[in-house]
Formats: C-alpha cells, sequence, structure tokens
C-alpha cells in the first residue's frame, strides 16, 4: 500500500479561540496557541484494523519502538505514565503523562501533568479509511514551547522538533505495523564491511 501521510487543515496555520478551546476542552489542558503554544495535527493511512493499531498504541511500554526521541514509557498505573524523551545537545526531559479519554478502538487523549518540563496534551484517533483500505490515524498535539522561539529553533536545527517528530514517528509506526520491521538506512552492525 503506498504510503499517505498527510497534515491537517491545522499544521502550521494559527489556531482560532473556536479551535483552541475545542482543543483544551478534548484534552482538559489549559494550553492555547494564541499564546504561544504550539498545535499540530498529521494523519497517516495504514493498512491495519483500527482495534489493531489502537491496541499497539494502547501499550505505552511499545511507543519507544517507534518514536524515534522517546527513550522509555513507564507504566505508573491505568491512567498515568512516566516519559523520558530525548531533546537537543544529547539532554533529556521527563515528564507525567494522564489519560483523559480513552475509546478502545477510536481514541486516546491525554495531558501531561503539573510540573511537566514541557507542557503537552494530544490524542491520536484511529478511523476506518474512507476507501475500506485500513485506518486513518490522526495524531493532534499540543506543546509549550521549552525556551520560546528560541528553544523551537534550536529544537528544529537538532530534528527534535515535534512537528518533524510526529511525521517521522507517524513513518515509522506505519513500517512496523504494515511490515513487522521498521526501515533504516544505517548499516547492520553485524555486516561485513568491503
Amino acid at each position: 500500500m503506498a504510503e499517505s501521510i498527510s497534515r491537517t487543515a491545522h499544521d502550521d496555520a494559527p489556531l482560532s479561540a473556536a479551535k483552541s478551546a475545542n482543543a483544551e476542552a478534548a484534552n482538559g489542558r489549559h494550553l492555547d496557541a494564541e499564546k504561544g503554544d504550539v498545535l499540530i495535527g498529521r494523519s497517516v493511512t495504514i493498512d491495519r484494523p483500527r482495534q489493531e493499531l489502537y491496541a499497539f498504541w494502547r501499550d505505552f511500554n511499545r511507543l519507544p519502538r517507534f518514536m524515534h526521541n522517546v527513550k522509555s514509557v513507564s507504566v505508573v498505573d491505568a491512567l498515568r505514565s512516566h516519559w523520558v524523551v530525548e531533546a537537543p545537545a544529547g539532554k533529556t526531559v521527563e515528564w507525567d503523562s494522564t489519560i483523559t479519554a480513552d475509546e478502545p478502538g477510536r481514541l486516546i487523549a491525554w495531558r501531561s501533568e503539573e510540573g511537566a518540563s514541557i507542557r503537552n496534551s494530544g490524542q491520536v484517533e484511529f478511523r476506518d479509511s474512507p476507501d475500506g483500505r485500513g485506518t486513518v490515524v490522526t495524531v493532534t498535539l499540543t506543546y509549550d514551547p521549552p525556551g520560546g522561539s528560541v528553544g523551537k529553533m534550536i529544537a528544529t536545527l537538532f530534528q527534535k522538533e515535534p512537528k518533524v517528530q510526529a511525521r517521522q514517528d507517524l513513518r515509522r509506526f506505519k513500517q512496523l505495523m504494515e511490515t513487522g520491521e521498521i526501515s533504516t538506512a544505517a548499516p547492520p552492525h553485524a555486516a561485513p564491511r568491503a
């Protein structure tokens, strides 16, 4: 199946007050694009059933398999988890996250807890593809960039900016779910060299 990764209508556009209020209500979070918080959205069509994709994603311990900068996710209880994520310049950031909505086979929403080094919230939605060829997976993230616009610029230079990562992570998720592996340009460690 040909790769189908698209940006949602609000990828890089400023949010209207209504969209900001909807994002806040949906995610139980007080992030606001008009105050500098960033909203991004990415979608990918994956040739697998919704329930299978939801079940894989809902086991948060599996997320580092395709989320390149996520070092670890430790499940604390049914609703809470602890995240360790690689940041620019070899640093890491950590936060605790709480699930705010969980609709099996359809939706998982979350928000970071108070004191998070990067305030964030988001959701992943699983919908049947309109053409009947798999599932459309849409990830929407809202975050408060550390260090404001300077921090965002530095993150972009080091390819750690969430807009870039969301697209790459969804591409890896698609590969993993459709083929069982993630292709890489890096040579295998055990391969003999010419």
